[in-house]
């Protein structure tokens, strides 16, 4: 049996591949494998006729026209004669002008990204050429995709942009596009806007944070929140965050979406703790009338954007401020020459006996005003040389011991009416007196067994504002006190200090310092200075070797004044020269009618019954007067007893009996004298030989 063998198969290739360009040249190519002699035919359907002899068919510069069907076939002298046709080609030929688009669009904002896409339905094996501002220069970039992406655009990257492309070798190179257009502007930023000037706030402190847009309204946008990265629920314009942290924020733009660029951040510190004044310690806060001081507020861990006002303790009103510090009320008053501003200074120049007081300070910034707490108190004593009034210690002494009595009134020239007694103590009270103290009148208050609570600065003041000098009086817990001048001693005066006991030591012997060094040691528990200059002046305590050392106590010494003879002091110096004679001329008369009895006696004279009568009552008389200055004297060494000042008077010390405070020049701090009223309870079980309490604190009330 016998077998046909198949007829060799044609091959037809098309180089490039379809589509192809117009214009691009094009070479199809017949190849069969088998045998050899072929003569190769290159037809187009639908015609049977060949448009082409020869194994390779070129085409330069393809136009549309040509695009169709190809196959090809081989014909030969020998058998077999003719090889079987090949597979049908379609050769397509597309314009050679590629279309370029952009995507998002044509309107851009800086940091958007944009992409380029050269369209010309053929891929494969072509170059792409980018170009930008005009097709003769350089490409911008080449590559073998058809998109071309910038990822975020710069103002820069706008302009006119064309792209072709090209495959082949020599290159064939398509048409260029239509140009397309970018337009780049710049991002409208958010910026994070702090309404204070301050970064620090404190617990309850308004916080402002806004969300600013250069380009359009706020109402144009709609806003994002992030508290370090994270996003926040606020959407508002503004907000007002109450935690610490790094704040940005966005926008987008409501007509077209457009997201604006994040803002920089905003650190923010927000404390727990409400914001504290803070008064500066004074070197000194005892000042003579004349002298300078200042005080200095600040705020505790802040420095930016405070305003201080001052404020000064006052009697209790209804309408002042009310504040507690530990545990004790003070009712405070604006001070009317207050400074408010960045400076936390407050100048008193000169000193004068109204700026005697206790001063707080407290800071206040922002809109609306945030106020710090009040500082602690400060007390200022300022004392003058011819004060209107002044505090009269009815027990002689500023330093007495627990459970003694202590009885302070004011002792004012002229009309006393108005004048009360004012305290900085360890008791609270906004009465006439301080708490469990007893008024005796409307200036004078008094209590029967005191106790360190009740140790501190005592002042007189008026309703008008007027003050006399300030008074430190120290209850000492204690055994041991120091007895010494309450007022100024003048220059050239004896000075006599006294170790005084709350127990009668075996050993009485005391040594006496003065600022801090040892002066002397009298073994009779008191030293004289015959005559006492400036020098002496200073802070004097003593001590005893069995029962320890007193408190502190302040000598000032005041200068000797030169007499000054006005009006008045004329007038009493001739009344007094006056009465000087006539007591000389009675007592001369006296002696004289003692002698003549003396003589009439000697010549044996009877004395009548009417001049015996006469005698006896001149000695009754006279018996009474000496009892009369008998009892006064003794009024004056049991009680300090006010006097009324005399007319045109220069110096409250030389026309008042009582003893003054003398000036705590050395005192830093008042609270030292301060103690609780707890101290008071501590020697409530101990046996006093020498001071035993008269009452009970329920019986001054009674």
């Amino acid at each position: 049996m016998c077998s046909s063998a198949a007829l060799p198969l044609a091959t037809l290739t098309v180089e490039p591949h379809s589509p192809v360009f117009t214009g691009e040249t094009v070479t199809l190519k017949c190849v069969i494998e088998s045998l050899s002699g072929w003569t190769y035919w290159l037809y187009k359907w639908p015609s049977n006729a060949p448009v082409s002899e020869g194994n390779t068919f070129t085409i330069s510069g393809a136009t549309e026209s040509q695009k169709g069907q190809y196959w090809c076939q081989g014909e030969r002298r020998d058998r077999p004669t003719t090889s079987q046709p090949s597979s049908r080609i379609t050769l397509d030929v597309t314009a050679s002008k590629p279309k370029l688009t952009l995507s998002p669009g044509h309107q851009l904002l800086t940091g958007d990204s944009v992409t380029l896409t050269c369209e010309l339905g053929v891929s494969s094996g072509l170059v792409f050429y980018w170009y930008r501002d005009t097709q003769t220069s350089d490409p911008v970039v080449q590559n073998d995709r058809n998109s071309y992406s910038i990822i975020s655009v710069k103002v820069s990257d706008g302009g006119q942009y064309w792209c072709r492309a090209g495959r082949g070798d020599p290159v064939y190179h398509t048409q260029y596009s239509d140009e397309v257009e970018i337009k780049v502007t710049e991002r409208s930023k958010a910026t994070v806007t702090l309404k204070s000037n301050w970064t620090e706030f404190f617990s309850g402190e308004k916080v402002s944070l806004r969300c600013d847009i250069k380009n359009g309204e706020s109402s144009d946008w709609g806003y994002s929140w992030f508290r370090n990265g994270v996003s926040k629920s606020e959407k508002e314009h503004e907000i007002n965050p109450s935690q610490s942290g790094n704040y940005t924020c966005k926008g987008q733009r409501k007509c077209d979406e457009k997201e604006s660029e994040e803002s920089a951040a905003v650190g923010i510190a927000v404390s727990s703790e409400k914001a504290q004044a803070v008064l500066g310690s004074l070197s000194q806060m005892w000042l003579t009338e004349g002298d300078s001081v200042t005080l200095s507020c600040e705020v505790r861990g802040s420095t930016t954007g405070w305003r201080f006002h001052w404020y000064k303790t006052a009697p209790y009103s209804p309408e002042l401020v009310y504040v507690l510090h530990e545990n004790r009320g003070y009712s405070l008053q604006l001070v009317s020459d207050s400074i408010s501003g960045a400076g936390g200074s407050y100048t008193l120049s000169p000193a004068a006996l109204r700026h005697t007081g206790v001063y707080v300070c407290r800071g206040e910034r922002g809109e609306p005003a945030y106020h710090t707490q009040f500082s602690q108190p400060q007390p200022l004593w300022v004392t003058g040389v011819s004060p209107p009034a002044s505090v009269i210690i009815h027990s002689n002494w500023t330093q007495i011991f627990t459970y003694e009595s202590l009885s302070l009134s004011c002792g004012v020239q002229g009309n006393s009416t108005g004048w009360r007694l004012r305290w900085f103590t360890g008791r609270g009270g906004e009465s006439k007196c301080p708490t469990d103290w007893r008024s005796e009148t409307g200036s004078s208050c008094s209590i029967r067994s005191s106790s360190s609570s009740d140790s501190g600065v005592y002042w007189c003041q008026s309703e008008s504002g007027e003050q006399s000098n300030p008074v430190n009086i120290t209850v000492h817990t204690g055994d041991v006190i120091l007895e010494s001048p309450t007022h100024p001693v003048t220059e050239g005066d004896r000075l006599t200090l006294r170790c005084r006991y709350r127990y009668k030591p075996s050993n009485i012997s005391a040594d006496f310092y003065r600022d801090g060094t040892l002066l002397q040691t009298s073994t009779t528990g008191e030293m004289t200075i015959p005559a006492v200059s400036e020098s002496h002046e200073g802070v004097y305590r003593c001590r005893n070797p069995e029962k320890g050392e007193s408190p502190e106590s302040w000598v000032t010494v005041k200068e000797t004044h030169s007499t000054h003879v006005d009006s008045g002091s004329f007038i009493i110096l001739v009344v007094g020269v006056v009465m000087g004679i006539s007591l000389v001329l009675v007592g001369a008369f006296s002696v004289f009618r003692l002698h003549q009895s003396k003589y009439l006696s000697g010549l044996c004279f009877t004395p009548t019954a009417t001049d015996q009568q006469q005698q006896q009552q001149q000695m009754s008389t006279n018996q009474s007067s000496d009892q009369d200055q008998s009892q006064s004297a003794g009024r004056g060494g049991s009680e300090s007893e006010y006097m009324p000042l005399q007319n045109r008077s220069t110096d409250v010390y030389n026309t008042i009996t009582p003893l003054y405070m003398p000036l705590q020049r050395g005192a830093t701090d008042v609270y030292e004298t301060i103690k609780s009223s707890k101290d008071s309870q501590e020697d409530d079980e101990e046996e006093y030989d020498d001071v035993v309490p008269s009452d009970t604190r329920a019986e001054e009330h009674v």
